[in-house]
């Protein structure tokens, strides 16, 4: 509850500029200059040891000659010079920096070396900095502009984080042409320390932020990236756009998904799973940024058209086809209202034309109608300038309407000079406007993806589903450590088949034969027909070889088959190790459907799950969807739901729908085999057949490596699945049944509630001001954790919350900050002792060295636990590790 850290950054009260000068083509000067132009309000401080004054402000020759500390250091002065500078800032008192100086990358590795440098006495001397080789940073609400942009930028409700400098002028350039405001703008350069989870984690507590835009080249830790936009996604709209997303193609895979699937894709999937809605223009970024912080959400994506010309109605219809916007049939009751309103040429249908004379009252009764159909997400009223048609009186009927309605209303009044008056009396009266159908049903289409994107942001999956059969992880690692040990990377036919089978994943029999008179035997013994196919373990894709053969029906086919296959593959691939074939009894299964699920291994995001039409044709088909483990049922339908072949899986003609759940739950298994085995590189399962009776596997491949050493679970993984192994339930010294586990967000209303009944005291006590509840900011920022930089455990009895206890990790990686509350008629009775020892257990597990906290003077209870908690961590701890973690406790 404390300010936040990088408040000296985004608003000091004092700013020093080191390399400030007069020259007007210096970056020092045009910084200096800048500040001085926004008339920052605070005391600033040139730097300059061979000047008196700069711009007639006194100038300093270094920091200490300043006598205090400074707020803000601006350092715009050469590479070497920097990491002293830091140091000078540690001596002074200053934690806070921009690095603008660039002179950190060169190839030689000096200035590789230079970084580390700075690094190393940023974390010495504990200093915050961002850069190097940064624009700077805007504030216009503290009318700072610490950067060397000409450009300037108005107050307002956005706030940008960029990768890119130059991008960030020409945004600035771009928003002041259209009144378009920000509350801030930062330029992370090289981000050698603060990145975007850090940034992402600010921008969302800053009250003055209603909407967070970012532009993204790269990511250097996936983990931290997605932690800071999922929290930050949780209280504010974010809205992203991408530079280099057709990058240079992926290197040849062993597997049909890891070919398929580019980084693209998986960033995309990376910012739906985090709550965040996607761009791809400057335009359509500030669109959907403006219209996401108006507040107009919607419960699904089904649109309705109204307009006075059929020409801009198609064009929007075909553009929401694009989008998977549904432009819906109305329904019956909705196409009466409209028969009574409207002539009788209007179009029956939805776009709504209402004719090209249509006035105010034709457009008021047509948008009533459409907005009370409840098919009906959104209304869209569109104009065309014709002389029938008085342009203010409609947009003020739109206004009204859109006022008095729960369902987002938006306008397009097509047209510019004239049209322009109009859509700023639109703008003022806070309803979207565009000025073309298809800007107007991109918006539509970015409150629809916000809304989905926010329910996958509010799942907190396990890593294992629940089932009853438990899989059995340590056969699986024992499989993929005896090929490791052998060399290998690709698993055969039957080592996959055994790794899927430990995880309970249904898949054809299969039996390896490595002469033809073996495979007769393992043929006649699983019944024909048969399916043969090479067994090899150089050969990932055994049809591009020749090498299967199915509906093998006798013993005399079987033999010249084997022959058939052998030749085949040495004559394609002479070199690969051919072990013979695999027997499979022929599946069939004449309504089943082929789909591939598969697992491949990101750059960035570690594994990606990918489902899609699968079969010999599926690069051709290209209809698979992405998402980042781990899955639970939501996650996994949605993915599902998002493809193509997923209209195949219902019912049609004489096929009936195809058993979904058992996909679901072979979704579940593959996110658990993800979670479990960090060694699993790549997989397919293609085809897998489904049908109403269930799905199972035809063939399966896998590609495995040794995993990166980690001190964290799950470390391979972008995002932490709930912790469901530090759930334990225990029983208090007078006999009571307590469960303690990590927080959900389901437990936002027992949150609040716990919050609600604690005394005035115990909560004057918990967050050091009077409060009376919590926020629903406050309510989100306790409920939706990522379970890695931060942990909290509540205490469970009889279903009511009755304690909980967290820690959230400092910026150093070794230190936590914990804070412990529990209901005041559970006081004295060993829940606090019972939840810190828990809470203090998976902070030492999770290599933190010191938990500290503030307890007021006046809390004579906490003060004297503090004693024991200490004693827990010195005694307690030191016995089962030789590294204990170190409790300090802070009085105020």
């Amino acid at each position: 509850m404390a300010s936040h850290e990088l408040d000296p950054l985004f608003s000091p009260q004092s700013i020093a500029v080191v390399g400030a000068s007069n020259r007007p083509d210096a970056v020092g000067g045009r910084i200096f200059e800048n500040l001085l132009a926004g008339a920052f309000a605070g005391p600033l401080y040139p730097i300059n040891a061979k000047r008196d004054e700069v711009h007639g402000r006194k100038a300093y020759p270094d920091l200490a000659s300043i006598g205090k500390p400074v707020d803000l250091v601006v350092i715009a002065t050469p590479a070497e010079s920097v990491p002293g500078l830091i140091r000078e800032m540690g001596a002074i008192g200053s934690h806070a920096a921009i690095v603008i100086s660039a002179g950190f990358g060169e190839s030689d590795g000096r200035g590789a070396k230079l970084l580390q440098q700075l690094v190393d006495e940023a974390r010495r001397h504990h200093v915050r900095f961002l850069g190097p080789n940064c624009l700077g940073l805007v504030n216009p609400h503290a009318r700072m502009n610490a950067t060397f942009s000409r450009n300037g930028a108005t107050e307002g409700s956005l706030s940008l984080i960029t990768q890119s400098g130059a991008l960030a002028t020409g945004i600035m350039d771009w928003a002041e042409s259209r009144g378009i405001g920000f509350s801030s703008l930062v330029s992370l350069g090289s981000s050698a320390d603060l990145d975007f989870g850090e940034l992402l984690d600010y921008a969302a507590l800053d009250p003055k932020t209603k909407s967070i835009l970012l532009y993204v080249e790269g990511i250097r830790d996936a983990r931290r990236f997605m932690s800071g936009l999922r929290t930050a996604a949780r209280l504010t709209p974010v809205v992203d756009i991408t530079g280099g997303r057709h990058g240079a193609g992926r290197k040849a895979a062993a597997s049909h998904t890891a070919s398929m699937v580019g980084s693209d894709a998986v960033f995309d999937a990376a910012l739906r799973r985090a709550g965040a809605v996607r761009a791809m223009t400057v335009g359509q970024l500030f669109a959907a940024a403006q219209l996401l912080a108006t507040h107009h959400r919607v419960r699904g994506n089904r649109l309705g058209i109204v307009t006075n010309a059929g020409g801009p109605g198609v064009l929007a219809a075909d553009r929401a086809i694009d989008l998977g916007v549904d432009v819906v049939e109305l329904q019956p009751q909705t196409i009466e209202a409209l028969d009574g309103a409207l002539p009788v040429t209007w179009s029956h249908g939805n776009p709504v034309d209402i004719i090209g004379d249509a006035g105010p009252d034709r457009y008021d009764a047509a948008i009533e109608a459409v907005l009370a159909d409840p098919g009906v997400d959104g209304v869209l009223a569109m104009l065309t300038p014709q002389a029938m048609t008085d342009a203010q009186d409609v947009a003020e009927i739109v206004a009204r309407r859109a006022h008095g309605s729960r369902k987002p209303v938006l306008s397009c009044f097509l047209g510019e000079k004239y049209m322009q008056p109009i859509r700023a009396f639109l703008q003022h009266k806070r309803v979207p406007t565009f000025r073309s159908p298809e800007g107007s049903v991109e918006a539509f289409s970015y409150l629809a993806n916000y809304r989905r994107h926010q329910k996958l942001l509010l799942q907190v999956p396990r890593p294992n589903p629940r089932t009853n059969e438990p899989p059995d992880v340590e056969g699986a690692r024992l499989v993929i450590e005896s090929v490791l040990d052998e060399g290998r990377h690709e698993l055969t036919g039957t080592e996959s088949r055994a790794i899927l089978a430990a995880f309970r994943i249904p898949i054809v029999p299969a039996v390896e034969a490595r002469t033809p008179t073996e495979a007769l035997v393992a043929a006649e013994s699983t019944g024909f027909p048969v399916a043969m196919k090479i067994s090899s373990p150089d050969i990932s894709h055994k049809s591009d070889v020749g090498g299967v053969l199915l509906g093998v029906a006798s013993a005399a086919e079987v033999r010249h088959a084997f022959t058939t296959l052998m030749e085949r593959a040495k004559a394609h691939r002479p070199d690969a190790d051919l072990r013979g074939v695999t027997i499979e009894r022929m599946v069939n299964r004449p309504h089943g459907r082929e789909v591939i699920v598969g697992v491949t291994r990101d750059e960035v995001f570690g594994p990606v799950i990918a489902f899609g039409a699968g079969g010999t044709a599926v690069e051709v088909m290209k209809d698979q969807v992405v998402t980042l483990p781990p899955l639970n049922d939501f996650v996994a339908r949605d993915v599902i739901a998002r493809t193509r072949v997923a209209k195949l899986l219902d019912a049609f003609r004489d096929r009936p729908a195809a058993d979904i759940d058992s996909l679901v739950t072979i979704l579940l298994r593959i996110s658990e085999m993800v979670c479990e085995l960090p060694s699993l590189v790549e997989l397919d399962l293609n085809p897998l057949i489904v049908d109403e009776n269930g799905a199972i596997a035809v063939d399966a491949r896998a590609v495995i490596e040794r995993p990166r050493p980690t001190t964290r679970r799950y470390g391979h993984m972008a995002i932490h699945p709930y912790p469901i192994e530090l759930a334990e339930k225990l029983q208090l010294s007078d006999g009571t049944s307590m469960e303690i586990r990590p927080i959900r967000p389901e437990d936002a209303e027992m949150e609040a509630n716990f919050v609600k009944n604690l005394s005035e005291r115990s909560r004057y006590f918990r967050f050091m001001r009077a409060i009376s509840e919590l926020t629903q900011e406050m309510l989100v920022r306790f409920t939706q954790i990522d379970y890695d930089r931060e942990m909290a455990l509540i205490g469970v009895a009889d279903r009511t919350q009755i304690g909980v206890a967290r820690y959230v990790v400092l910026p150093d990686g070794e230190t936590c900050e914990f804070a412990l509350v529990v209901a005041d008629e559970w006081q004295r009775r060993g829940v606090g002792s019972r939840l810190m020892e828990r809470l203090l257990r998976i902070a030492r597990d999770r290599g933190l060295a010191t938990m500290r906290g503030d307890v007021l003077t006046e809390n004579l209870l906490a003060r004297s636990r503090s004693s024991r908690f200490v004693s827990i961590c010195h005694v307690g701890l030191d016995a089962i590790s030789p590294q204990p973690l170190l409790l300090a406790t802070l009085s105020v």
